[in-house]
């Protein structure tokens, strides 16, 4: 099993809907934010990949369950792992927690392209290395 990520934070107003609970789609924007953390631990933040390297690394799928409601307040510890690795795409498995309680997971897969032809390419093999030691 690899080894995981975690990133934690707290649930903020602007995070829920009228109801004070987390807002669906804002569970994918705590996952980003996790995502953002964990490449710049291997190394490659969002302005060095498009300033200094060919290539992006978009999301072509996401999943996301919820399953206990988060309020305003609660503070949750986001666990990231890297699942599998392709030739050209990549995926990161992510675990949502408030205390011992898991309230939620999601998944993405990312596939590298050419930032000027917009197609896929194999994984840069700095890449590849640094998700393989993750």
């Amino acid at each position: 099993m690899r080894r995981m990520f975690t990133y934690k934070t707290t649930i903020k107003l602007h995070d829920t809907d009228a109801a004070g609970i987390l807002f669906f789609a804002n569970q994918f924007r705590i996952i980003h934010d996790a995502y953002e953390l964990l490449l710049e631990k291997f190394g490659w933040s969002f302005p060095k990949m498009l300033r200094q390297t060919n290539y992006f690394l978009p999301i072509v799928h996401a999943q996301s369950d919820y399953l206990v409601p988060l309020f305003v307040g609660d503070k949750i510890t986001v666990s990231v792992r890297v699942g599998h690795i392709g030739k050209t795409s990549f995926s990161f498995e992510y675990i949502l927690k408030r205390g011992k309680t898991m309230v939620g997971s999601a998944k993405t897969v990312h596939v590298t392209i050419d930032q000027k032809t917009r197609r896929k390419t194999p994984l840069p093999d700095t890449l590849r290395r640094a998700l393989n030691k993750c």
